[in-house]
């Protein structure tokens, strides 16, 4: 929160309509591989894990959900890359923006970039990869979602974010992260705090405190970019 003002907790519907929420600037350029990438972010390339999976079983299918997916970068270089290496395979790639400035249109049906609140969405099916880079710093509900991205992921597949526990506050506005890092942990969750990421090789069922509000004028994050607090009545 500012120095001169108190959180104003705002629902998630409000949050959204918010300039620190609804940034057109986030994840606009990030690539698959090299500097600017998914595959630095996320410390693996998500085109290669699911390549792998179709070169064991090429009978198998994969899908890969990318939730605050910013331009869609990854996912139309991914597409690019699965039409040159396995054609014929059964290859599902879905990206959610809310702002929905894709950088251009899927070039098949295997990709679909939705306009849409990463809250409302509901995939066809589980997804051997779901990912969040960066995007959690601006969703309200933070552990909402994260539950349900987990409920996304296939039981053999992986589920990889970036999550700043400081952002989840208790009802009086101090850290809850050692609690919501115990709570994560406990159920099968890695959090890597060097790196500011969370993951699960898998499906799991999450269960959180009751949600208040978010406020976005709770300052910078780790990343020094503007990010919303989340408070819960733990």
């Amino acid at each position: 929160m500012t120095a001169d003002s108190g959180p104003r907790l705002l629902e998630d519907s409000a949050l959204e309509r918010t300039s620190v929420v609804a940034n057109n600037a986030m994840n606009r350029d990030r690539l698959l591989s090299g500097v600017n990438s998914y595959g630095r972010e996320l410390g693996f390339d998500p085109y290669e894990r699911l390549a792998d999976r179709l070169r064991a079983a090429p009978a198998a299918s994969v899908g890969w959900i990318d939730v605050c997916c910013g331009a869609g970068r990854a996912l139309l270089e991914a597409e690019r890359r699965f039409g040159t290496e396995f054609p014929d395979a059964d290859v599902t790639l879905r990206g959610v923006d809310l702002v929905g400035h894709f950088a251009a249109a899927p070039a098949t049906a295997r990709l679909r970039l939705i306009t849409a609140t990463a809250r409302n969405y509901l995939p066809d099916r589980p997804a051997e990869l779901v990912t969040c880079v960066h995007g959690l710093h601006y969703i309200g509900d933070k552990l909402a979602l994260i539950a349900a991205m987990l409920r996304w992921t296939a039981p053999e597949g992986r589920f990889a974010a970036h999550f700043d526990p400081h952002t989840v506050r208790h009802r009086d506005g101090s850290s809850a992260a050692r609690a919501v890092v115990a709570r994560l942990r406990a159920a099968g969750l890695t959090y890597d705090g060097r790196h500011h990421r969370i993951s699960s090789p898998g499906a799991l069922a999450l269960e959180f405190p009751a949600y208040l509000g978010g406020d976005d004028r709770a300052g910078p994050g780790y990343t020094g970019q503007p990010a919303v607090a989340s408070y819960y009545d733990w």
